[in-house]
Formats: structure tokens, C-alpha cells, sequence
């Protein structure tokens, strides 16, 4: 069960914490205070499913494993959420980069 649920939980954190970085930015409009309260609301959901999924899957992932699926899925949702919700351009070539990191992460882990 590990095998699956631990990258979906470093996954999910990752989304979370790429909301909490870059979400913001659509509301430049709203204070700074504002800001800072939305990413941190995002920030503890987030910090308590990276801990737990590291936590849980340390045995069957190792620890350098689990930290290249956590920066791999971290630069993904970094790219999605800034095409998706803040509307950025995502060219041919860096989605190229992402795969090719991808590929460099399943090396790692496979």
C-alpha cells in the first residue's frame, strides 16, 4: 500500500505547497497580510502530509528516493499551477525539461 499511497501524499503536498507559494499572486489586489495568511493555511495541511508520507513510506522507499519524488512532483505542480491557474505561458521546451526530469526520477527510484 505504501508503494502507491506515499508518492500520491508527497504529490498532494506538493500541490499544496505550490498553491501556497504562487496562488497569491492572482490576488496582487489583496494585502501582503492577506497573502501571507492564505499560504499559510495551505502551508499546515501541507508540512502534515509531506511528514506523514515520509514518515509512513520510510522502509519502503529510502530517504534520498522519497526526496526525488518530493522535488520532482514539487517542480510539476509548480508548472501546473502557474498554467493552469495563473494563466503563464509553458512552452515546448521547458515541458521537455519536465519530462526528461521525470524519466531522471524514476531512475532514481526504480
Amino acid at each position: 500500500m505504501e508503494l502507491y499511497l506515499v508518492p500520491v501524499m508527497l504529490t498532494l503536498s506538493s500541490l499544496l505547497m505550490a498553491f501556497a507559494w504562487l496562488g497569491h499572486l492572482r490576488f496582487r489586489h489583496k494585502g501582503f497580510r492577506i497573502a501571507l495568511l492564505f499560504s499559510w493555511v495551505l502551508v499546515l495541511p501541507e508540512y502534515l502530509l509531506n511528514v506523514s508520507a515520509i514518515r509512513w513510506g520510510f522502509g519502503t522507499y529510502e530517504a534520498n528516493e522519497m526526496a526525488a519524488i518530493n522535488l520532482c512532483s514539487g517542480v510539476l505542480c509548480v508548472a501546473l499551477v502557474s498554467k493552469l491557474f495563473l494563466k503563464e505561458p509553458l512552452p515546448l521546451r521547458k515541458v521537455c525539461g519536465f519530462v526528461v526530469m521525470c524519466i531522471g526520477v524514476i531512475c532514481v527510484v526504480f
